[in-house]
């Protein structure tokens, strides 16, 4: 098992860098080179940019029990493909049994943002504290369950 984080924008890559040195977990962070990362413990990955270069590198690395952090839909479910973990930056933990509703959520925003009419769709909250020990509740939860 190791943990693997889709880094470009990820307010959680501290907290899952904690919780892998706890569990002395081998950790991989992806980013691109726009983004300038550094861990104390995980290895830093750096990607080209382009659409699509941190997330293909992520799944093509990818191995059948990783726990893999994004909070991107079309990461998720190539990860639950392979046989990994995926897991939201809120703490959902992606299955075969939400991916297919989320994927479809995806696409009819996509839709509608295209559409050319004038809408306004509603971007996430704002992160809070609560959040953050929810996602590390999540991810120490999918630890100990895979164990």
């Amino acid at each position: 098992m190791r943990i693997l984080i889709d880094a470009d924008a990820c307010p959680v890559t501290r907290i899952a860098e904690k919780v892998a040195e706890n569990y002395n977990i081998e950790l991989i962070i992806y980013c691109d080179v726009n983004h300038i990362m550094k861990s104390d413990y995980g290895k830093v990955i750096t990607c080209d940019t382009g659409a699509d270069s941190v997330d293909l590198k992520l799944i093509n690395s990818s191995q059948k029990g990783d726990i893999i952090i994004t909070q991107d839909y079309g990461v998720a479910a190539l990860a639950l493909g392979k046989g990994a973990y995926p897991i939201h930056q809120s703490g959902k933990i992606y299955s075969d049994g939400n991916i297919d509703g989320l994927l479809y959520d995806r696409h009819i925003g996509k839709k509608i943002r295209n559409s050319g009419k004038k809408t306004h769709l509603k971007g996430p909250k704002k992160r809070t504290e609560e959040d953050d020990k929810n996602f590390e509740a999540s991810l120490i939860n999918l630890i100990e369950d895979i164990k």
